[in-house]
């Protein structure tokens, strides 16, 4: 086909597209960024509710991007509107929300390089298309469903590569007037591009993560604008990273199989290529197997699990931090004071293999996390909770917030802070206790912990005569002692285990005493602070309440 030829076959099938390439990379001119800062990019498609796979993806883009003072944006895949899910847009967006892992730009907050959803685009990916018909690197493929299924089933039986390629590309050199008498006759028609790969050659992907790769070229003459005009996933995300300028593709490595094509495709446009770093899949062990993390057998696969959950999205990205880089865990550990935006994460760190999805880790991970904030802070985001999730104990915490945020500050601020809340949820079960509306609503139910047999209530009375909601700390068990002391029992447990048979017990069994008649409880944080904050006239009804 002559050049000639070519110029009227673009207008034949893009008589509506009057705008030119050079008008859209002028329209997107290269970002005034510093030298080093990374664009990325998370782009879902919204065809079903968000996985952890989609968040995972989204904290490593905004991660590189804002450590190395870049961009971080959000763009909506969607030219494939048959699997569109209606509201998943509006999920994707809320999750983003949730983590706090807003991009720069996108979908939710606009920017200079938009739209930044690949449905509104389809003028600037039929601009590059009748490009390449003009320059004689795509043609109109008129292929039927029948035609392309005879041919798959004999290059299975073959065994040679699926697809159009070759003498199989039966439409790739028709004449003007072919083209024309199909157009006529209106067949439906895809545009495909020429490949020029070759099956002898290989190319070889530099990945950030799992290094250099090799892999046969590209020889498929891969669709690139479908039936229904918009562009396939391949192409347009190849014009929309080149428009937007893209520094590094983050994705999984389901896509390296793919990145000959992409290549192929840059290589056509002309554009230079991103880098591109394939991280490993979430992993998980079940029965000394492991396997992918799964929507159907993992409930945890989903991020709204979390939320419903009351697992902390800070603890969430804590523990992705650990996925992500080997080294995280130990620094964090070791860095009280510092938050995962202080460590520098790198793509040498990544692993190269499936990353073990531990809950128990995640568990851990997030009592740390807890033990690190502020009282008040778990107060104000646990209510947050409570009350999307629990209205009866959201109002007990509105009506009791001094005294449950006293509470949640016992030991928290020594050199071993207390660890016992690993999710929203414990904060209600850890503290129901300090409540009397559940304190007092099944007496079987409150002191179903304990061993009720051997309490002393009288000595439980001596002790509230002595008991004073001021005392410190040192002060309070010194009147344990002597209590102890007073009523045959050993003062400290080393002298009881001495002589045992000299004693009724040890002041240990003391304390166990009023812990187990004031809480129910078989454990609990310090003592005498738990005391303190319900005080004198309290404790009194409770040992009456265990008695009667």
């Amino acid at each position: 086909m002559t050049d000639i030829e070519r110029n009227e076959l673009a207008e034949i099938l893009f008589p509506h597209i009057t705008r030119t390439r050079d008008e859209f990379e002028q329209k997107y001119p290269e970002r005034n960024l510093k030298e080093g800062a990374k664009v990325t990019r998370f782009a879902p498609s919204p065809t079903g509710f968000m996985h952890m796979g989609g968040l995972e993806s989204a904290f490593l883009d905004y991660i590189f991007a804002k450590q190395s003072d870049g961009i971080f944006f959000l763009r909506l895949e969607d030219t494939d509107q048959e699997r569109y899910v209606e509201g998943a847009t509006d999920l994707i967006k809320s999750s983003l929300e949730t983590f706090d892992i807003m991009p720069d730009e996108g979908a939710i907050t606009g920017g200079a390089y938009g739209p930044y959803t690949q449905s509104e685009r389809k003028e600037i990916y039929q601009t590059y298309i009748k490009d390449l018909i003009k320059n004689g690197l795509a043609y109109p493929c008129f292929m039927t469903k029948e035609e392309l299924q005879e041919i798959r089933e004999g290059q299975e039986l073959r065994k040679e590569p699926i697809g159009v390629y070759g003498h199989y590309a039966v439409d790739r050199d028709l004449s003007l007037d072919e083209i024309k008498e199909h157009l006529k006759n209106n067949d439906d028609y895809v545009v495909r591009i020429k490949s020029p790969g070759d099956m002898s050659k290989q190319v070889t992907l530099h990945d950030l993560i799992k290094g250099d790769i090799t892999m046969p070229e590209n020889v498929i003459d891969e669709v690139i604008m479908k039936k229904d005009g918009l562009p396939t996933y391949h192409f347009a995300h190849v014009i929309d990273d080149h428009l937007m300028h893209t520094t590094v593709v983050i994705r999984g490595d389901e896509w390296v199989p793919s990145y000959p094509k992409h290549l192929q495709l840059f290589q056509l446009m002309g554009f230079k290529l991103p880098k591109y770093a394939h991280y490993a899949p979430l992993t998980k062990k079940e029965n000394g197997t492991i396997r992918k993390l799964s929507n159907r057998k993992d409930p945890e696969f989903s991020v709204s699990y979390y939320d419903e959950a009351g697992i902390p999205s800070e603890g969430v990205k804590l523990f992705l931090s650990t996925i992500i880089n080997t080294n995280f865990e130990e620094w964090y550990l070791q860095n009280s004071d510092k938050s995962y935006l202080d460590f520098q994460f790198s793509f040498k760190k990544m692993p190269t293999g499936g990353t073990l999805f531990d809950t128990e880790k995640l568990n851990n991970i997030c009592r740390t996390y807890f033990s690190r904030i502020s009282a008040s802070k778990i107060y104000e985001d646990s209510l947050t909770y409570f009350k999307k999730y629990d209205e009866e104990f959201y109002n007990i915490m509105v009506t009791n917030k001094d005294r449950l945020i006293d509470f949640l500050d016992i030991e928290r601020n020594g050199k071993r802070p207390r660890k016992d809340i690993a999710t929203y949820k414990d904060v209600r079960s850890e503290s129901m206790y300090m409540f009397n509306e559940y304190f007092y609503k099944d007496k079987e139910e409150t002191y179903k912990e304990i061993d009720k047999a051997g309490i002393d209530v009288e000595l439980l009375h001596k002790y509230l005569e002595v008991f004073d909601e001021h005392d410190d700390n040192d002060t309070w068990y010194s009147k344990i002692q002597n209590l102890a002391t007073e009523n045959n029992y050993a003062p400290s447990t080393k002298e009881y285990k001495a002589s045992p048979e000299s004693y009724k017990g040890h002041i240990g069994n003391i304390c166990e005493m009023i812990r187990h008649v004031v809480t129910g409880k078989n454990q609990t944080p310090n003592l005498s602070n738990i005391l303190s904050i319900l005080g004198k006239e309290e404790i009194s009804k409770r040992i009456s309440f265990f008695e009667n």
